[in-house]
């Protein structure tokens, strides 16, 4: 039994280890950003309610409506008999307040008709696309002259659509026409919107470390963006009709696995591996604002009158550019 240590003489030198050649040690209190306030929020989003779900909440506000209207009355009547004048009050008061409710849900259901034009006005357009007739081409450009009738912000556009519409007798020519007169404008109008909802959750996520802060700014930034965006291509969604919209895409981008991002994604951005490098509040607001970015492009696929052709689909990565070049204020 020895003391000290054992040395072990090797035969061949050339063999022995290279520490140059060892694996790096991983970085264990640093782990990758993964962007957790956007995942959270796509699949809160895409999460549809069970039918048993759906009967409570029915039920529950058939109910406090039954219980709140008895109420309501009891009171004006009983109202009426002790006060008349009061009562009346009382009742015109509750008469507008109807109106106003009958407004909200005649808006809703307008909404709901706009987003349904603005479905019907795709399908007919990849129909035409696949079709490749010049009547369903000209049909269709025609219906998208006058479905965006009246906008100010398209009257050049329509302009140069009616000059140079005439001289196409190629039907996908004719609809790439559409798109670059027409389109072009509102797809800039639209990627303004993503750069600026991705720096609101970008900063967001940067600057408060709040539990579930991130997540709520990430979720209602994202409703927003998305009403905007079908706002701008004429959707006009109210309340019910942006969830919808929002449903609609998280759930897309769930079943494609889209909300999971690393750095691979953001490689042409920062290069290799320097998430891991920079601070980890500062890496999950850049991996968030890359998902805000990527769902607001879905929703322009979405809520767009045509599918891209000729104009390009807005890349991600470059919206994440140009939202951090406003960040740091280039």
């Amino acid at each position: 039994m020895t003391n000290g240590p054992v040395l072990i003489d090797l035969e061949d030198k050339d063999a022995a280890p290279s520490v140059q050649e060892a694996a790096p040690v991983p970085d264990l209190a640093s782990p990758t950003p993964e962007g957790q306030a956007m995942v959270m929020a796509s699949r809160l989003a895409a999460r549809p309610p069970s039918r048993l779900a759906r009967w409570f909440w029915g039920l529950l506000g058939l109910l406090l409506g039954t219980v709140v209207s008895l109420t309501a009355w009891e009171f004006i009547t009983a109202l009426l008999e002790r006060t008349p004048i009061l009562g009346w009050g009382v009742t015109a008061l509750v008469c507008v307040f109807l109106l106003v409710v009958l407004m909200i849900a005649l808006r809703e259901i307008a909404g709901f008709a706009r987003l349904r034009r603005v479905d019907s006005l795709r399908h007919a357009a990849e129909a035409a696309l696949a079709s490749g007739e010049t009547k369903a081409a000209r049909d269709m450009v025609e219906t998208l002259d006058r479905f965006y009738r009246g906008r100010p912000d398209t009257e050049w556009g329509r302009a140069r659509l009616a000059e140079r519409k005439g001289e196409v007798m190629d039907g996908d020519a004719l609809l790439a026409l559409a798109e670059t007169e027409l389109l072009a404008p509102l797809d800039k109008a639209a990627t303004r919107e993503i750069e600026a909802a991705s720096r609101q959750v970008a900063t967001v996520t940067a600057l408060v470390p709040l539990a579930l802060v991130d997540v709520v700014t990430a979720l209602g930034t994202n409703i927003r963006m998305i009403r905007r965006i079908a706002e701008i291509y004429g959707g006009r969604a109210g309340t019910l009709g942006s969830w919808r919209l929002l449903r609609a895409v998280m759930t897309h981008l769930v079943a494609t696995g889209a909300v999971a991002i690393g750095d691979d994604m953001l490689g042409s951005l920062a290069g290799g591996g320097v998430l891991s490098k920079l601070s980890r509040r500062f890496g999950e607001g850049l991996v968030n604002g890359a998902l805000t970015a990527r769902v607001g492009v879905a929703a322009m696929e979405v809520c767009r009158p045509m599918p891209f052709t000729r104009a390009r689909r807005p890349s991600v990565s470059g919206i994440v550019k140009r939202a951090l070049t406003g960040f740091f204020g280039g």
